[in-house]
């Protein structure tokens, strides 16, 4: 089993929703998130006043795979949140040792 990290643009989500349902991923958990990578946030203008923001809103969906399908979902991810802009995001892919679905007890790739 893979877990997928994304940290994406918000308004891609739909898009990546989309991409994973359309090859057969299931569940996903998403959760809003701030951060900045090497745009390093920027300087924006309200009422007169300059101000810089340091933390852009990204979403962070996190998916866990059998280890088949990983390399689909990441290419998936890629596809529907690339803008070909600066703070697309990033993908990290990780190995899952063990799962447990906690109302059935069911394990590992049954879980999920």
């Amino acid at each position: 089993m893979k877990k997928i990290e994304a940290i994406i643009k918000p308004f891609k989500l739909d898009e990546v929703k989309e991409a994973l349902h359309e090859i057969g991923v299931s569940g996903i958990t998403v959760t809003e998130a701030r951060g900045f990578g090497r745009q390093k946030g920027h300087t924006e203008l309200y009422r007169g006043a300059e101000y810089v923001v340091d933390f852009l809103p990204k979403v962070k969906l996190e998916v866990i795979v059998n280890d088949e399908i990983a390399e689909r979902v990441v290419e998936a991810i890629a596809a529907a949140a690339q803008t070909g802009r600066i703070g697309d995001g990033k993908i990290f892919v990780t190995a899952i040792e063990s799962a447990l679905r906690i109302r059935t007890g069911e394990k590992d790739n049954d879980a999920i």
